[in-house]
């Protein structure tokens, strides 16, 4: 059997709201091989290491003195567990709850394959447990991403893997082999669009990413308007682009992500994330950040084994943010969808 380790992040109070429910649904698998669970304990306090080791003494603890945010924190646990021999690292945020032959059908799913690098479990929302959450998460071609099927009821007897742009860092597998050839998390996304990243990344090394639609999750999530998450999200999808685009695709999109970008600049005007939006645009207008996009595009490109027109395939023209209905994304997706079939047709070509 192969040796798994699970992997779970806590900050502050967390662990308090959700460790207890998490952590009894892991305690249940079905999985016989040998497991070991590691939790990193970011900006870490005596009480906050005390409580974890209370209620999960299994657990090998990771003390951060910072916020290292996600991205570092998942990476801390991860080279501790590819040092110490595991074959499989399983990320779940600490609010889910997964069904009890989540793990087995996580590696079941994974070795069907080879070439699958990211297995993601079928994430439903909890507690209305018969919608869903994420069928994994789809990427428009200028960054932006969504969970695909989100709030909509699941159809129980279509249960066949698919293929998925990216995987939710919420309940995902990595297998050693895809985490040494693609890397690991890009620490600079700090949180948000680091699973697209890392992802997109597999998809250009040649591993496929995948969702399992028999190992289950049920995710407590939350939608949350905050302006720091407009921040990262939106920095960060910009980052992804420009590292992992082929440049001719990068200038094939220019003129849409211009667009995009006025259009973006006016909404964050009258939505009051303007300061946030500008705040995006110093970090891009900065020579410490062109050091890094330069050297992490080159990094990446140089990983590339596949190209765009295939990888491209599993992109979106249009954008479904499923918490804003708003009347511009309805009247702009329609502009967008046709410019991106022209493109696709060109590169396809």
């Amino acid at each position: 059997m192969e040796k798994i380790a699970i992997i779970l992040i806590n900050y502050k109070d967390y662990a308090k709201k959700y460790l207890q429910d998490c952590i009894e649904s892991l305690r249940t698998q079905s999985y016989n091989g040998e497991s070991r669970l590691f939790i990193v304990d970011n900006e870490t306090s005596e009480e906050s290491f005390a409580y974890l080791k209370t209620h999960a003494p299994e657990a090998e603890i990771i003390r951060n003195e910072g916020n290292d945010g996600f991205a570092k924190g998942n990476n801390d646990a991860i080279r501790r567990a590819l040092q110490q021999g595991f074959d499989y690292v399983i990320l779940f945020n600490m609010d889910v709850v997964v069904e009890k032959n989540c793990v087995a059908e996580l590696v079941r799913a994974a070795e069907t394959d080879a070439k699958i690098g990211a297995v993601q479990a079928r994430l439903m929302l909890w507690p209305e447990r018969e919608k869903i959450n994420s069928l994994g998460n789809v990427t428009h071609f200028l960054g932006f991403g969504y969970s695909l099927g989100y709030r909509q009821k699941f159809d129980e007897t279509d249960l066949k893997t698919r293929n998925i742009a990216y995987p939710s860092g919420a309940a995902v597998l990595f297998t050693k082999e895809a985490l040494q050839k693609a890397g690991l998390f890009d620490e600079e996304f700090w949180m948000y669009n680091e699973d697209q990243d890392i992802g997109w990344r597999l998809w250009l090394t040649g591993f496929y990413c995948v969702m399992a639609p028999q190992a289950v999750a049920y995710h407590k999530y939350e939608f949350s308007r905050s302006i720091q998450k407009y921040y990262w999200m939106d920095r960060n999808r910009i980052i992804a682009i420009i590292k992992n685009y082929h440049w001719l695709t990068l200038l094939l999109i220019l003129p849409a992500f211009a667009i995009m970008e006025t259009g973006l600049i006016l909404f964050s005007f009258k939505t009051g994330w303007f300061m946030e939006k500008m705040r995006v645009w110093r970090y891009f207008l900065t020579p410490r950040t062109w050091s890094y996009l330069l050297r992490a595009r080159k990094q990446t490109q140089g990983l590339r084994a596949v190209a765009d027109k295939e990888i491209i395939k599993l992109f979106s023209g249009r954008i479904w943010y499923q918490e804003i209905d708003d009347t511009k994304l309805r009247l702009v997706n329609p502009v967008f969808a046709l410019y991106w079939r022209v493109i696709k047709h060109v590169i396809l070509c």
